[in-house]
């Protein structure tokens, strides 16, 4: 009986955790959004894009802990998709908890390759925990448009 007990508990706990997985995006999750907002841009135009990515109710720019943010390549915060306080304002000398230049790396990744990963930390609209965050950004028209996920 013990052993029936202890084998329902791993079940259990195994599936809690394919469902905590399940509740985070993926990296090509990711990838595949900022593409679909790269595209939606280019389709609406800027303002209607941008003012689409801050809408939450969106569910094409928004899903579980994944949202859209663009930066312009001065570090300026131009949309937002988790907090609208940041559009408007130059981020470039933002760091994260272990001092990393965030925007910063936006900027250096987007010059160097025109697309890439950058590793940081980051408040999870979620959680609300700091989280170690992985985003994808591409540099399109000038502009950085990137989504992260938490690890």
């Amino acid at each position: 009986m013990k052993l029936f007990k202890a084998l329902g508990f791993t079940l259990l706990m195994l599936a809690a955790g394919v469902t905590a997985a399940a509740e985070r995006a993926s990296a090509d999750e990711a990838v595949a959004m900022v593409k679909k907002a790269v595209a939606y841009m280019k389709e609406v135009g800027k303002d209607k894009a941008f003012a689409e990515f801050g809408n939450p109710s969106n569910t094409q720019f928004h899903d579980r802990d994944l949202y859209i943010f663009v930066y312009d390549m001065n570090g300026n915060n131009v949309a937002h998709g988790n907090n609208p306080k940041m559009v408007g304002k130059n981020l470039l000398e933002m760091k994260d908890n272990d001092g990393r230049y965030i925007i910063k790396s936006f900027i250096e990744v987007s010059k160097a390759k025109g697309k890439g990963w950058v590793d940081y930390k980051w408040p999870n609209p979620i959680t609300k925990a700091v989280e170690s965050k992985s985003s994808y950004v591409e540099k399109v028209d000038g502009l950085i448009v990137g989504a992260g996920i938490y690890k």
